[in-house]
């Protein structure tokens, strides 16, 4: 009995236990729930760029040296790419700072650096600073001691023999707090992480987002040229710091020495969700507005005099738009246009001379022939007498048709003067300038170029000595005596070279009437 009743309230419990087991799960899958909800529908802050306190290459310094927005202090050598903090000597110190002060409440910095060096260890270190006033130079990577804000430290060397550097610390202070080198500043952290950022294949990248009192710092370690890969590094929450600050980056050697080298200093303001963020001119402070404001003015009364100097030294155009002084991009198209068809016609009238110059040649040649036969009568040397006879009529009725395509050449080109000045009448009374108008000219002018050559070829070659030729052709039959054996051979000259550039010439305008269509 005593079993049986002490296992009665046992068997009654157990169930009572599962239900309220299986209660608690289901409660906090309904708190998981509710969290991940809440966490997917929690917007992110909008990001605004910031130039004023950015800097990036190419085109990163100024022929000067300075970089802009930026001052440079110590050993910086600011370059076309990037910012040498420190080069790899011994005892160096070098740091650049924002030239104005940051007035927004929630930020974020992108840096992209280099830390490298020949040894298996580096010293001393770079530091990320947002603090109330700039820390030019001192003993903490290169600033100033004692500071007023936050500072993020890259730490390459071991101070404190731990060996748990090289490590990333971030550091707050009040404006009394004296920096620990001796212990690497562990026991000042508000937040660490051991990564290695020393001699990356790729440039390795921070991001020091400050949101909400929040403080986070992602990395990316440079193994990758992804951008966009990150890292969680350290967290701190309610941290305070200075509503109005420089952004600066600094850096300093010791006994071992590294390049530490800034490529980029990206700057974003963030805005909460559902604010719109303030306009840049509420971000100007009032003296600056006022010397604007004052340039402006005295750059609006330096262009009214020379305004009033103009009208006296031009009183013609007084009283005119400056706008009808100059022309629009449609005039000058027109202009461009109505210049090219000048100068087209122009071309075609020197072509028609030069022309009119060929036609008369040949036609003293043709005369100067016929004339020769008609003097002179039969001779006893019949048979040679007849084969020359042949001859020069052979060459007669070559230069007959030379001469005709010659008048044909002539009449084309007397047509293309006709439809170039149809063309301007009509750009004249209705504008031009249209594609198809423009390509017609074009084509135009192309074989104008290509008949100009031809015509250029055959002056040149009518106007060599015909005597050079003469040694060149084969011997002639015997002439009569009514013939001089000089004319005829300058006959046979002048025919072959006609003939030959009347060939060269028909086969390019039967490929010019192929082209054209």
């Amino acid at each position: 009995m005593a079993v049986s009743i002490a296992q009665r309230p046992a068997a009654a419990t157990a169930p009572v236990l599962v239900l309220t087991f299986l209660a608690a799960l289901i409660f906090h899958h309904g708190v998981a729930d509710v969290a991940s909800g809440a966490s997917a529908t929690q917007e992110l802050p909008h990001r605004r760029f910031e130039y004023k306190y950015s800097f990036k290459g190419p085109h990163l310094a100024q022929t000067d040296g300075s970089i802009p927005f930026w001052i440079h202090t110590g050993n910086a050598i600011p370059s076309a790419d990037q910012v040498r903090i420190t080069p790899s000597l011994r005892s160096q110190r070098g740091s650049v700072w924002t030239k104005n002060k940051v007035r927004f409440e929630h930020w974020e910095a992108e840096v992209t650096f280099r830390v490298s060096g020949r040894g298996r260890m580096g010293a001393d270190g770079l530091a990320v600073w947002f603090t109330s006033s700039q820390g030019l130079d001192g003993p903490v990577y290169g600033a100033a001691d004692q500071w007023n804000g936050v500072g993020i430290f890259f730490d390459s060397f071991d101070n404190d023999g731990k060996k748990n550097n090289p490590a990333i610390i971030v550091v707050g202070n009040n404006g009394k707090l004296v920096y620990d080198h001796q212990n690497d500043g562990t026991t000042q952290a508000l937040g660490t992480c051991l990564r290695d950022f020393r001699n990356k294949p790729y440039p390795v990248r921070a991001k020091v987002t400050y949101y909400k009192k929040t403080l986070t710092v992602m990395i990316n370690n440079g193994f990758t040229p992804d951008k966009d890969d990150y890292e969680f590094c350290t967290k701190v929450d309610n941290m305070i710091i200075p509503s109005e600050g420089f952004f600066g980056i600094s850096a300093a050697t010791g006994g071992l020495a590294d390049d530490h080298d800034v490529l980029s200093f990206l700057l974003f303001r963030l805005t909460e969700p559902g604010q719109q963020p303030p306009p840049p001119e509420s971000e100007i402070p009032k003296e600056e507005k006022d010397k604007y404001q004052e340039e402006f003015q005295n750059f609006q009364q330096e262009l009214d005099k020379k305004k009033e100097e103009f009208q006296k030294e031009h009183p013609d155009v007084q009283g005119q738009p400056i706008e009808d002084l100059f022309e629009s991009v449609n005039e000058r198209e027109i202009r461009q246009v109505f210049e090219g068809q000048n100068r087209i016609h122009l071309e075609i009238k020197q072509l028609h001379r030069q022309l009119a110059m060929i036609l008369d040649e040949q036609r003293r040649y043709v005369s100067v022939i016929t004339d020769e036969i008609a003097k002179k009568g039969t001779t006893p040397e019949l048979g040679q007498m007849d084969s020359a006879s042949q001859q020069l009529g052979s060459v007669i009725s070559t230069q007959q048709e030379v001469l005709r395509n010659l008048n044909e050449l002539r009449n084309s080109f007397y047509e293309s003067l006709k439809q170039i000045g149809s063309a301007q009448h009509q750009g004249n009374t209705g504008g031009i300038g249209t594609y198809e108008t423009i390509q017609h000219f074009n084509d135009i002018k192309e074989h104008l170029h290509t008949v100009k050559r031809d015509v250029e070829h055959l002056v040149q070659r009518n106007a060599q000595n015909p005597a050079e030729k003469v040694v060149k052709c084969p011997e002639v039959p015997p002439m009569p005596s009514c013939l001089s054996t000089v004319h005829f051979a300058i006959f046979i000259v002048v025919q072959s070279v006609l003939f030959l550039c009347y060939i060269m010439y028909k086969s390019q305008q039967e490929a010019a009437a192929k082209k054209f269509f």
